[in-house]
């Protein structure tokens, strides 16, 4: 991913937004001459080929979608990558928007033609997602090559780019820049340490405080170390409630943010010509990778476009996009083996050491819980 603002806008915001919404119900019965229906198709093949997918998306149109800033993992090159090659136009809301802000979306707004047709979540918010209900189970071309363990067993979501929780620094404005957790808690650092959002909300800061968890003496199936630390550096007057952004990064408001590495190392490209220094390090003391899920609303107002953007997010291109973006494709291992891989883009990545572990489901919904009781009292004061 590159430079991104964070999805966290205000709940609020998508509530009243659904209030308002006055869309008709969507006609999501896009079918094919012998009766085949995209709404309930688990395979472009279930539903006659991929060419008839496409003439199908092509009828509808048009993409909802939803949190995708166009600096987040390369998404505006998808993005335009994707109508150009269909000419189906995709309309992205609240682009700021977190993982819980498109669940909103997603329940406030059944059987309007205004409801996403697509999802990108953190991988915690996929599982919950799924247990609501909420998504279609459909499985892309490439569905064999995505890892165990990295795929919902009925295909009601699958990851598609991850990387690492990392220590993002201005080095212009900060003398030495930390690069492990507990090189945050020093006085030198006060009121510089930001998260990219609230980790009861967006996937990034979730990481985050999973990160210091690890860090801390904390587990997959304990969380509460992460909370501790970060009520330590509230304490201690080192952690800025306010949310790092581009913006706040360029005002010199957050001059400390602990994200993604390929956010992070976004804004090392982005800002090289307006002067900022950024400095990328992935904490050896709390090494923490995630992905997140892609997922197609099961009551999607487009159900052939939804898809269809979903075999262009799997196929080569859209994969060697992401990376692109800093951001590590799910099918990495299998492009690389299938000679497809953009070496270039590869040899750019943060470097990190060892084999990336991964909380499961039971671990995330675990820690949603822990966070969601406890994460106000931590930073509150």
């Amino acid at each position: 991913m590159t430079v991104s603002l964070p999805r966290t806008a205000a709940l609020g915001v998508i509530a009243a937004l659904a209030l308002s919404a006055c869309g008709a119900a969507p006609d999501n019965s896009t079918t094919t001459a012998d009766g085949k229906n995209a709404a309930t198709a688990t395979s472009a093949a279930d539903f006659g080929g991929l060419d008839a997918l496409v003439k199908a998306a092509k009828k509808e149109g048009k993409l909802n979608a939803i949190a995708l800033p166009r600096d987040w993992a390369n998404y505006g090159a998808l993005i335009d990558g994707f109508e150009k090659k269909y000419g189906i136009k995709i309309a992205v809301e609240n682009p700021d928007g977190s993982s819980q802000d498109e669940i909103n979306a997603v329940t406030s707004r059944k059987g309007q033609d205004r409801a996403p047709d697509v999802l990108d979540l953190g991988s915690s918010f996929a599982l919950s997602a799924a247990q609501q209900g909420l998504l279609a189970p459909y499985k892309v071309a490439s569905f064999a090559d995505i890892p165990e363990g990295q795929k919902d067993a009925q295909a009601r979501w699958y990851n598609d780019y991850g990387g690492y929780i990392s220590i993002g620094c201005d080095a212009k404005r900060v003398k030495t820049c930390p690069t492990t957790f507990a090189d945050l808690l020093k006085p030198q650092y006060k009121g510089q340490v930001a998260l990219n959002g609230n980790p009861t909300k967006s996937g990034s800061a979730f990481g985050g405080v999973y990160a210091a968890a690890l860090a801390n003496g904390g587990s997959f199936d304990d969380i509460q170390p992460g909370l501790d630390f970060f009520a330590k550096l509230k304490k201690n007057g080192n952690y800025t409630p306010v949310e790092s952004t581009p913006a706040t990064v360029e005002k010199g408001e957050t001059p400390i943010s602990i994200d993604w590495d390929y956010l992070n190392a976004g804004y090392a490209d982005e800002f090289k010509s307006k002067g900022v220094d950024w400095k990328v390090a992935v904490p050896t003391d709390g090494q923490f990778s995630q992905f997140y899920s892609q997922a197609i609303n099961k009551d999607a107002p487009h159900p052939a476009a939804a898809r269809l953007w979903q075999e262009y997010l799997y196929s080569a291109e859209g994969q060697n996009l992401w990376l692109k973006g800093y951001a590590r494709p799910v099918l990495m291992t299998a492009l690389e083996k299938a000679g497809t891989l953009d070496k270039t883009a590869a040899a750019k990545l943060p470097e990190v050491s060892g084999t990336p572990a991964f909380p499961t489901e039971d671990q995330q919904s675990k820690a949603k819980t822990v966070l969601g009781q406890g994460w106000a009292k931590a930073v509150s004061g």
